[in-house]
């Protein structure tokens, strides 16, 4: 296993690469964070994942083609599979995600297993939001992202009007 710090054009990233080679967790670094980009080569998997987020920022890219390989429950699991069915543009709630799942009862364990995606943005778990419409928790922050629904056209209308 092995970590990468890489910019992006919304700050920089790290990347933590198995044995492998599948991408197991990917996140945005708050500002200021202690790590600086790597100076080496960081190969052709971290290469790859850089210049794909590139492509998605710049609104060439809808879709993440990278081997992966997030590590967690397998309740985490099933919700990440089912969070990566979310289309490019849209969005849904933690209610219907529960659904989906075959257990209405579970948002909160949804919510839970959401906000422990290892894979910021090539798991799209910006497009999960409040049952209202609002923009909930995001590991790396609200404006992050609203940013992200803007790019992809899937900012719910209830927010055009609405200060965050």
């Amino acid at each position: 296993m092995s970590e990468h710090v890489f910019n992006t054009s919304l700050g920089d990233a790290e990347a933590r690469i198995g044995a492998d080679g599948a991408l197991q967790a990917l996140r945005l670094l708050k500002p200021g964070h202690a790590r600086r980009p790597d100076s080496s080569h960081a190969g052709a998997r971290v290469a790859a994942v850089a210049r794909q987020l590139e492509e998605y920022f710049s609104g060439e890219r809808r879709r993440f083609d990278l081997e992966l390989a997030p590590q967690g429950t397998p309740f985490q699991q099933a919700v990440w599979r089912e969070v990566s069915r979310i289309p490019y543009g849209e969005t849904t709630t933690y209610g219907e995600l529960a659904g989906r799942l075959g257990s209405p009862g579970a948002v909160r364990a949804v919510g839970a297993a959401n906000g422990a995606n290892p894979l910021w943005i090539v798991i799209p778990c910006h497009r999960v939001i409040g049952a209202d419409g609002t923009l909930t928790g995001y590991a790396a922050g609200i404006a992050v992202k609203r940013r992200l629904l803007e790019l992809e056209g899937a900012l719910p209308l209830s927010l055009f009007n609405r200060q965050i």
